[in-house]
């Protein structure tokens, strides 16, 4: 399997909930560009002339429309809506190194196919893990607030993911400290990569 690519692809409703909440510019500081298919810029610019995401979109030139190389890969996803099916066969194309998505049902595809995911939450616990945001649970009430459904009960699963995954790559840079160079290379490689297959939701290996 070829080596995932530094792209990051995002879906619609990241876009949408993050501009909500004037959060938008933390996928630019977290991952500098962006890329996005056709059908996600198309969804978003459909809430015009006063949709939430609209202006945002228009002014984040780090957002980067990609057309698909196959769309046929999109159609094969009939299941989902347009913009979910453009989103992970554009991640598969690019071989992305994060797809940034919310729906189970895509999400369930995408890790399907080996994608890398995380969603909103997971933006949100990475920049307040680099000190991009000072509290996450006010911008969590902001969402909710705004119509984003979050459950107590998803938030705090989704919490504990990320604090395990966090544990866990801890764990790897403390074996890359006992352990000589070559073997801890290789060691923590195969850790992390499982840590990639599972994915909980939240935090992707880019930027």
């Amino acid at each position: 399997m070829p080596e995932p690519s530094h792209v990051v692809v995002v879906n619609t409703t990241p876009i949408i909930a993050l501009a909500l909440i004037s959060q938008l510019d933390l996928l630019r500081q977290l991952y500098g560009e962006v890329v996005i298919p056709p059908a996600v810029q198309a969804e978003v610019l459909a809430g015009r002339p006063t949709g939430v995401g609209v202006a945002e979109l228009g002014a984040a030139d780090w957002i980067r429309p990609v057309p698909l190389p196959d769309p046929g890969r999109a159609d094969l996803l009939s299941d989902l809506d347009r913009g979910e099916a453009e989103a992970i066969a554009l991640a598969q194309e690019l071989n992305a190194e994060l797809l940034i998505m919310d729906e189970r049902l895509a999400r369930r595809h995408a890790e399907r196919l080996g994608l890398t995911l995380t969603g909103v939450l997971g933006v949100l616990l990475r920049a307040k893990q680099q000190g991009l945001v000072p509290l996450v649970k006010p911008l969590i009430e902001q969402l909710r607030q705004g119509g984003f459904w979050l459950s107590d009960a998803l938030v705090v699963e989704i919490l504990l993911a990320f604090l395990a995954r966090q544990r866990k790559l801890a764990e790897g840079r403390r074996l890359l400290r006992a352990m000589p160079q070559r073997a801890a290379k290789r060691r923590y490689s195969r850790r992390t990569d499982t840590a990639r297959r599972h994915d909980d939701y939240l935090y992707g290996e880019a930027g």
